[in-house]
Formats: C-alpha cells, sequence, structure tokens
C-alpha cells in the first residue's frame, strides 16, 4: 500500500514539475511574441531578452535577435537609399528648370522668324515635347516634396464640401472635353477638417484628372458627414491588378501614355500626411477611391 502511495505522490510530483516547465514555456512563448511585436513596430536595436533559462527557449531567441538585426540593416539601407532618390530627383527637377525654360523662350523667338513648312512642324515638335517635358520636372519636384517634411504643411480648419466643389469646377472644362458630366452628392453640413487647403485642393484635383484620363464618360463624386470622399467611375481599360498599382510612383496604365505615373502617389503622400487615407478597389469595370478624413 505504501508503494502505491508513494508511486501517486511521485506521479503527482512529476505532473506539477510539468506544468510548471509548461507554464514557463508559454510565458517564455509569450515574452517573443510581444518583444518581436515591438521590434517591428519601433524602430530600435535593442534585443529580445526573456527571463527563461530553457535552452531551446533561448536558441530560438538568439536566432530572432539575429534576424532582426539583419531586418534592422535592411531597412536602414532602404531608408538611406530612398532618401537619397529623393534628394537626387528635386535636385534634377529643380537643376532642369532654368534649361528648359531658356529652350522655351528661344523656341518662342524662332517662332517668330520666317522658316520652312518643314522648319515649322519640326519647331511644334520640339515645343510640344519640351513642354511635356517641363511638365514631368514639375511634378517630379512636387511629388519629392510632398513626400517628405520638406516643406511643413499648414493647418487650419478646411470645408470639404466647398474644395470638393472649388476642385470639380476648376476641372469643368477637362470634363466637358471628354464629355464627362459629373454627379455630385454632398452633405447639406459642412464637413468640417483639420487639414492644409492647398494639398486638399491638389489631393481632390489629381484624382479628378486621374478619372478624366481612365473613365469611359462619367463620374461620380460623393461625400459623406463622416469626411469620406468618393470618387466612383466605369474604367473598362482598367484591371484589378492595375488598380492595386495605381498609387505606385512612376506607375502608368497603358493607356495613360502622357501621364507621368504620379498624380495619385502625391494624393496618398499628401492625404497620409494629413492623417488620412486613400484606398481604391475596381469591381465591374468601376474604379472606385476612397478619400477618408477621420475626426
Amino acid at each position: 500500500m505504501n508503494i502505491w502511495i508513494c508511486l501517486l505522490w511521485a506521479a503527482l510530483i512529476i505532473i506539477v514539475i510539468l506544468l510548471v516547465k509548461l507554464h514557463l514555456l508559454r510565458k517564455a512563448a509569450q515574452e517573443i511574441r510581444v518583444a518581436v511585436c515591438e521590434k517591428l513596430k519601433e524602430e530600435t536595436n535593442t534585443l529580445i531578452d526573456i527571463s527563461s533559462h530553457d535552452a531551446q527557449m533561448r536558441l530560438l531567441a538568439d536566432c530572432l535577435n539575429q534576424q532582426l538585426k539583419e531586418l534592422n540593416a535592411r531597412r536602414q539601407r532602404y531608408e538611406q537609399g530612398d532618401l537619397e532618390l529623393k534628394e537626387a530627383i528635386l535636385n534634377a527637377s529643380h537643376d532642369l528648370r532654368t534649361p528648359l525654360t531658356a529652350i522655351s523662350g528661344y523656341l518662342q523667338l524662332l517662332k517668330q522668324e520666317e522658316c520652312s513648312e518643314n522648319a515649322g512642324d519640326y519647331l511644334a515638335i520640339i515645343e510640344n515635347r519640351t513642354a511635356a517635358l517641363r511638365s514631368l520636372t514639375e511634378e517630379l519636384f512636387r511629388y519629392t516634396i510632398a513626400v517628405s517634411d520638406a516643406e511643413a504643411l499648414t493647418l487650419e480648419e478646411v470645408s470639404i464640401n466647398s474644395a470638393l466643389e472649388a476642385s470639380i469646377a476648376s476641372y469643368y472644362g477637362a470634363l466637358s472635353q471628354k464629355g464627362i458630366t459629373p454627379k455630385i452628392s454632398l452633405p447639406e453640413k459642412s464637413v468640417m477638417r483639420t487639414l492644409n487647403k492647398d494639398a486638399l485642393s491638389r489631393i481632390f484635383g489629381n484624382i479628378i484628372s486621374n478619372a478624366i484620363k481612365y473613365s469611359d464618360g462619367d463620374l461620380r463624386v460623393t461625400l459623406t458627414e463622416a469626411g469620406e470622399a468618393i470618387f466612383t467611375n466605369h474604367a473598362s481599360a482598367m484591371t484589378e491588378t492595375q488598380v492595386g498599382k495605381l498609387f505606385n510612383r512612376f506607375y502608368t496604365v497603358n493607356t495613360a501614355r502622357h501621364s507621368t505615373g504620379l498624380g495619385l502617389s502625391i494624393a496618398k503622400a499628401l492625404t497620409e500626411r494629413m492623417g488620412g487615407t486613400v484606398t481604391a478597389n475596381c469591381k465591374d469595370n468601376l474604379l472606385s477611391i476612397h478619400v477618408i478624413f477621420p475626426d
């Protein structure tokens, strides 16, 4: 009888030890999970440290620390490269402005001179390409400013209703040329947000410009009281894959050969700098771009 009691106590002790071991392992796993989440969110070089002395758990922590070191190193290289790219684009676009202005000036002088019909045609082509290059240069300059903190955004109370109406009105001529009569739905009450007025106008303008390029002939603009502006148009030339890349810098759809591919990238950058979000989706050839500025 005593033997069975001893065996029972031994079994209970083993069970207790295993439960304690399991508890410590679960605690170590939780510490690792929390630490990894924190390290991924924050730019820090601190390492994962756990209270457990279990050899396998500490080996797992060491392995994750090595991966985090490599990830941080790659992140720093990416950020440095991205910063250098932005500076290079900013400097190049700035340096191109002066010679392009001079070229445009001389082209205007040449147009006043007598020349053959062929020479006139050549001048028209050169003038057109020069204008396109100037447009690209300006767009590159604006993009670099938009995605960096080089230019602080002065915030003020802005009516999103008024900004939308003004943006649509400014593109009325371009919309008419494409045969687009926009349908507008705005709440009676002004939707007020603390934003930069010029940046907001540029966001809406770039999105409307995108609709002019890709629309099949329609455009619906809706603003909700929650501060969500929705731009919807039929775009048979767009695919779901292309929609997923619309906000990528320099990305253009094949049909938009004269586009720099920076308009929606600028809209996204400015929106996020002011605490908003912008997304796009396409279903049954209906393209929708949502811009949200939460209260």
